[in-house]
This record gives structure tokens, sequence and C-alpha cells, in this order.
């Protein structure tokens, strides 16, 4: 018999997986201290809780706009030089930031939105590269296990770079704190250097690119696994998240400093990677609709309780709760996004979705700012949980066929007992 889909740490003994692994950690290292540095430097310069949202517009504008492009380049070119090229820009950026923060005079939050427009075009092309990328690296029948341990990796990185971040920035300074982030993103490129590259997929040379793109498009609006498990994370996280106001949080309501909100960014990724880790033994794909309505439905009374909560454990414990939900919906969108792409559309796959997550969280972050200008922080962020709940009942009735979606060991989709998609290869 072979036991290839029951050796759950098969993955592990791959060298490339584990260098994707270290990318995975350094990198969420790097952009989870970033968000706690920056957010708490724009709102100490400007005390305006619509600036946390400008912040995340400056970096989404760019990357948004470019997405869809940058699928139909990573499909035609080869993945790992965009990743590495693009890494490096990100990281030239981080020392943009600490020349800046060198000088309080041109700390301001224009040159700081310029600086994070420029990281907002690298993201653009290498979110849908590196994703298309890592569905080359991991072999398919390792890749809901393998897509827990990459979860698992950022996570990891997510709980500690948020903590670090907070007390470099207390104690060392914001232009120290930019130095060790441009650091660690040079040490996610160099992981994917010693990744040895790719076959370049097949595609047709007469396919112009306006036909590329909407052909990509058409895709995944065709397919009802996709876009409504695309949409249910846009409008979920759009609504209900409250990461963008953990600065207002962490100063006004719950008055535990920078150091502090270190620590409530890091509790979703402490419940995100609890869970992970133990999906990498029991993936929660088998029944993989309900469980992905279940835990957005959760992350939505999770955002209720932050909201209502002025009590720092209580919050930390909320947050705490948000990560567990998040993390198993995660893992699922990535199992659904790997299976339902072909080869020869990965990139363009990935955009879509990037354009999904990218306007939940970073236009979401507008979204935010302006709720809790004109409602409060802790208002804006329990009406997001309610409208989350509306989201989830509203996916339930729209979408039937996300709802009644299985997948069995070999990634096969499950209806009534019969195969009924096989993984694309």
């Amino acid at each position: 018999m072979d036991t290839t889909f029951n050796d759950k740490n098969a993955v592990l003994r791959l060298p490339e997986f584990r260098a994707l692994l270290g990318s995975r950690l350094a990198s969420a290292l790097g952009r989870s201290m970033l968000a706690t540095v920056i957010g708490f430097q724009v709102y100490t310069i400007t005390r305006d809780p619509l600036a946390l949202g400008w912040l995340g517009l400056a970096e989404a504008i760019p990357a948004l706009s470019l997405a869809l492009f940058g699928g139909h380049f990573a499909d035609r070119h080869d993945r790992r030089r965009i990743v590495i090229i693009t890494g490096i820009a990100s990281s030239i950026c981080m020392l943009m930031l600490m020349a800046l923060s060198l000088t309080t005079a041109n700390m301001t939050l224009l040159a700081i939105l310029g600086v994070v427009f420029i990281a907002g075009i690298a993201s653009g092309f290498s979110s849908p590269a590196m994703s298309a990328f890592e569905m080359q690296v991991i072999p398919l029948e390792h890749y809901a296990t393998g897509a827990s341990w990459q979860s698992s990796m950022w996570q990891a990185g997510a709980i500690l770079g948020p903590a670090i971040g907070g007390f470099a920035y207390a104690f060392l300074g914001p232009a120290n704190t930019y130095l060790v982030i441009a650091i660690l993103v040079a040490i996610s490129v160099a992981c994917i250097w010693v990744i040895a590259p790719k076959p370049l997929p097949e595609f047709h040379q007469e396919e112009t690119m306006r036909e590329s793109l909407s052909k990509g498009v058409r895709f995944v609006f065709k397919n009802q696994y996709l876009v409504g498990s695309m949409a249910l994370d846009l409008f979920a996280v759009l609504f209900g998240g409250a990461m963008a106001m953990l600065p207002i949080f962490a100063e006004e309501i719950l008055k535990v400093g920078p150091v502090g909100l270190g620590f409530l960014r890091m509790a979703p990724s402490v419940g995100a990677l609890g869970i992970m880790l133990l999906a990498t033994r029991r993936p929660p794909t088998h029944r993989a609709g309900r469980n992905l309505l279940v835990c957005v439905a959760g992350f939505g009374v999770s955002m209720i309780v932050f909201a209502l909560s002025q009590n720092f454990w209580l919050s930390l414990l909320a947050l705490f709760f948000s990560g567990v939900t998040d993390g198993i919906s995660m893992i699922i969108r990535s199992v659904i996004v790997r299976v339902m792409s072909p080869e020869d559309m990965r990139g363009r796959v990935a955009s879509v979705s990037m354009v999904f997550i990218g306007a939940s969280n970073e236009i979401g972050a507008l979204e935010s700012g302006v709720a809790a200008r004109l409602l409060g922080a802790a208002p804006s962020v329990f009406w997001g949980g309610v409208l989350t709940l509306v989201v989830v009942s509203a996916t339930v009735l729209a979408a039937p066929k996300l709802r009644r979606l299985k997948f069995d060991a070999q990634q096969n989709v499950i209806e009534e007992g019969a195969i009924v998609t096989a993984p694309a290869k």
C-alpha cells in the first residue's frame, strides 16, 4: 500500500520545502514587525485614525492595480526570479524608511506613504509569482500538509514579529528597527535563491495580454468554489477586521502602549499557529466548505467580543480566537486555490485571489479608519463583526456548492461519495 498520503512528515524531508519555510518565517517576521512599527509611528505623528487607513491604501493602490498584470507576468516568466527581484526592492524600501527615521523633519506622513507606495508596486508582482512558485515547489500529494506547515511558519513569524517590533521601537528606536526588517527581507530572498528554478508554464503565444487577463478572471468567476471562498474572505475581513485600529485600542482604550500593541498584534497569530500545527496532523479539508463557513462566523463573533472588551486580557483572548478561526479558513482557501488552478493559470488565479485579499486587508484598513472616525474605534469593530455574520448567512444561501465542498486525501473534490473534480495538473 502507498503510504505517501499518510506520512505527515514526508514534505519536511524535501530540502526545497525547508528553504521555502525559511523564506516564509523571515518574511513573516519582517512584515509583522513593519506593521507594528509603521502603524504606531504613523499614529504617533498624526494622532488621526484615518491616517492608518491611508497607510493601508498607499500599499493597496499599486499592489491591486498591478495584481492582474503581475499574475499574467508570472505565468510567462521565471517566477523565482520575480520573487527575488521584488524582494530586493522591498528590502531597499525598508532602508529608505530607516533613512527617513534618522531625521525627524523628514519623517512625515507623506514621506512614509511614498515609500509604502513603492513597496506596493513590488507586492503587485511578488505576491502572484510567489503563490504560483510555491505550488511548483510543493508536490500535490503533500499540499494540504505543506500549506499547513507554511502557514504555521508564517504565523510563528507573525507571533514573534509584533512583540519584537514593539520592544525594538521602544528600546532601539524606529530607524534601527527598519534596518532589522531590511535584513529579514534579505534573508527571505536568500532562501528563495537556494531553490532551483522551475520550468516555465506553457502558454499561448498568440494570446494578447488583455485576453490572458480576462481569461484568468473568467476562470475564477465561473468556479463557485474559488469565487465563493475568495468573496467570503473579502467581505469578512473588509467589514470585520480590527488589526488596522489596534494602535487606537492600545493607546486610548486599553492604555497599554507600544509593547501592549505588540502583544495585541501577536495574539491572533498565536491562535492561528496552534491550529495550523494541529492541521499538519489533521488537515481541516474533509468537510472544507462547512468548516470554512463556521470559521468565518467564529471570526465575526471574536471581533464583536473584542470591540466590547475594555479588559486587556479579554481582548487578547478574543484576538486569539480570531486567529484560530482565520487560521483554519486560510488553509482551506489555500487548498481550494491549489486544487482548482491549472499550472498555466496559477499566476493569474493567484492574482485574482490577491485582489480579493488585498481589498479585504488594505482597503479594509481604510474602511476601518473611516468608520472609526465616524463611529469611534470600538463601535466600528462591533458593527463590522455583525456584518461578517450577515455575510456568512448570505454565502450559505448563495453558494451551495461551496457549503457542500469536501476533499479526500488526494485532494479530489467529493460530492455524494463520488469524485466530481480531480486536482488541476
